[in-house]
């Protein structure tokens, strides 16, 4: 493959990874973003990289799946890795960012890399060759990547779907609400981590039976958005809503999203029935995430049933919860092992529209595009990591036939098993360094960059 242009559609997470990668490589990328022309349902900030669901890139510790995935992308010069690092706020062990601060500064960075050209512009098909249907706008590229992330355009979902073959699919992901940090009641809300009480990241919101009972009958009684007529609703299990859960049994959610283990209510000394947790959204901790409760209950009620939990009798709302459709294609079906389109081998994918699931994820798919997409331009090929790292796992995700291709996070079990025993928490420590090995020879035989 020999080209010296590439559109990429989308700059979100995928796309300014993969157009960095890109340009890093001598190749010139014209980067188009719809914002702030359009923006989707679930979207506000015209800024690249727009963190919607959560300001969180989920754990960094060293024994955990995304936390090793997080070391194999700073070993590849992430771009949203180190902004993240820049914009950092006090989360525990998680990755946590101001996300403001996070898309106004990815969007700097973009604007001033040499080679990137960012274009505000919605991109609606993507044709073919000689195609009339083509976008303008893509004409005389030697490729595209599409990474608009699972809210693209109807248009352009359209487009990808005739060009895929394949049935749509799709699925709905869920947010949860923000309040305002000077609305939470101190006195009950305490700060403490998971057995430790002496971090302060986290305030925890302590539920006793009865008022754990009324929170989730008030749940299971609220009024929800519907669904469109013509969607039939599927939920990624990873971003259940909390009313959904709440119907899955009365002790779901003190086993789920409220477990209370590993803390003790100041007030008396003992551990709650259920817990609560809220995680700081910004450095300055004016604003706190309600983390787990991602919901469709409609606005007043998501007021009315949030505020029945102790501490938050008197939240005031910064952010409400909502819902919209994620969609995704079937990638074992319909993407090549290089994620480009089997029915249009110029066409690449990246990101959360390939069946990868999580921000961290979704940075790491379009950071290795953009590396492997580098390589090939500078006439040098490059073999994925093997299965044992992290981002390996994650790419051999998409290439695995299943009945039911459903989105993934990175996890130990897309990895090969361990060949030995051994207890939970000791697996994960012998997954994690067995993975750190593989790519440290990975990377020391490949040569990325």
């Amino acid at each position: 493959m020999s080209f010296r242009s590439a559109a990429i559609v989308g700059a979100g997470l995928a796309g300014c990874e993969c157009a960095f990668a890109l340009a890093a490589a001598g190749v010139s990328v014209s980067l188009f973003e719809m914002k702030p022309g359009r923006f989707s349902p679930a979207h506000t900030n015209p800024d690249c990289a727009e963190l919607v669901c959560s300001n969180s890139f989920r754990s960094s510790a060293p024994d955990s799946a995304v936390g090793l995935l997080q070391e194999e992308m700073r070993a590849l010069g992430s771009l949203c890795l180190n902004v993240a690092d820049i914009c950092r706020v006090p989360a525990g062990k998680a990755l946590a960012v101001d996300r403001q601060l996070f898309a106004k500064e990815m969007t700097r960075r973009v604007q001033e890399k040499s080679g990137i050209s960012l274009k505000r512009r919605e991109i609606l098909s993507l044709g073919a060759p000689g195609d009339p249907a083509l976008d303008p706008a893509l004409a005389g590229h030697d490729l595209i990547v599409v990474s608009a992330g699972p809210l693209a355009g109807e248009a352009l979902t359209a487009s990808l779907g005739s060009l895929a073959g394949a049935e749509e699919l799709y699925f709905y992901d869920a947010i949860a609400p923000v309040l305002d940090g000077a609305s939470i009641n101190t006195d009950i809300a305490f700060a403490a981590g998971r057995y430790r009480p002496e971090e302060g990241d986290y305030l925890n919101c302590p539920l006793d039976r009865e008022a754990y009972t009324i929170f989730r009958q008030a749940l299971l009684d609220g009024e929800r958005v519907p669904a469109r007529a013509f969607e039939e609703e599927k939920h990624f299990e990873g971003c259940m809503p909390i009313e959904t859960l709440a119907e899955r049994g009365f002790m779901t959610l003190a086993f789920g999203p409220l477990k209370p283990v590993g803390f003790t209510d100041p007030r008396n000394g003992e551990r709650p029935f259920a817990l609560l947790q809220l995680r700081a959204e910004d450095s300055n901790r004016s604003m706190f995430n309600l983390v787990g409760c991602q919901t469709k209950l409609k606005q007043n009620e998501q007021e009315r049933i949030f505020r029945l939990i102790p501490g938050l009798e008197k939240a005031e709302f910064v952010r409400y919860g909502s819902v919209h459709r994620n969609t995704f294609v079937n990638a074992p079906k319909v993407l090549s092992p290089d994620l480009s389109l089997r029915a249009r081998p110029e066409v690449f994918l990246a990101g959360q529209i390939t069946g990868v699931e999580g921000y961290v994820e979704s940075a790491a798919c379009g950071l290795w595009l953009g590396k492997y997409l580098g390589a090939k331009a500078q006439g040098r090929n490059l073999s994925p990591p093997p299965p044992e790292t992290a981002l390996g796992a994650l790419l051999g995700h998409l290439q695995n036939p299943a009945k039911r291709f459903q989105p993934s996070n990175v996890q130990f079990g897309l990895m090969p098993e361990l060949g030995r025993r051994a207890k939970h928490d000791a697996r994960r420590l012998l997954y994690a360094e067995r993975g750190r090995e593989a790519f440290r020879v990975w990377l020391d035989t490949s040569r990325p960059d």
